[in-house]
């Protein structure tokens, strides 16, 4: 299974593209190291990109060298949040009496960022009002697939239900992404 192939289907469907998920079942280091580790790469390279080329576009005043410390700590953070995530839902799974498993939710905290991650490429152009719309769109099909997701992984048979749960855990990432964004800023 291709997630970027399947990545449409997903935030539309609680089937397509998630029974195939379920199905092939990939372990946590699987999902770590074929998904979660070169995808988590595509933020950090761009902002090291943009920062070296026109940084001053987003940010003036800051130095390119400022730029690339930002891209290394914003990195090791995305690293720490996919984790931290879907310790989240764990957490909000076991208050709510939802059976599914740690891996179950790293799975789940694995996926929802990639709409994110891949619309970081929009840091090639030179255009802030660009990027802040891009960025919007890839935050709200990150939003499609928690919700779609939250159903299909964590074996809910509610969809209210799990919009009530979905609504939690992207409460929690909103809260990490600004986080992110902060460090970001911060360096």
């Amino acid at each position: 299974m291709n997630p970027l192939q399947q990545m449409p289907s997903m935030m539309f469907s609680f089937r397509r593209g998630w029974d195939e998920l379920i199905r092939i079942d990939p372990s946590i280091a699987r999902l770590f190291a074929v998904m979660v580790l070169p995808l988590s790469l595509l933020p950090p390279a761009m902002i090291y990109y943009a920062g070296s080329h026109y940084g001053d576009v987003f940010v003036a005043g800051v130095s390119p060298q400022q730029w690339h410390l930002a891209a290394a700590i914003f990195f090791f953070a995305e690293l720490l949040t996919v984790p931290a995530m879907a310790w989240i839902m764990h957490l909000v799974c076991r208050a709510n009496d939802v059976t599914a498993g740690y891996h179950q939710c790293f799975t789940l905290a694995a996926m929802a960022p990639i709409p994110m991650w891949i619309s970081s490429l929009v840091l090639f152009v030179p255009n802030l009002q660009l990027c802040v719309v891009v960025g919007g769109l890839g935050l709200l099909c990150s939003l499609a697939i928690t919700y779609r997701g939250t159903y299909a992984l964590l074996r809910m048979r509610e969809e209210l239900r799990a919009m009530q749960m979905a609504t939690v855990v992207t409460g929690a990432g909103l809260l990490a992404w600004l986080l992110l964004m902060q460090i970001v800023l911060m360096h």
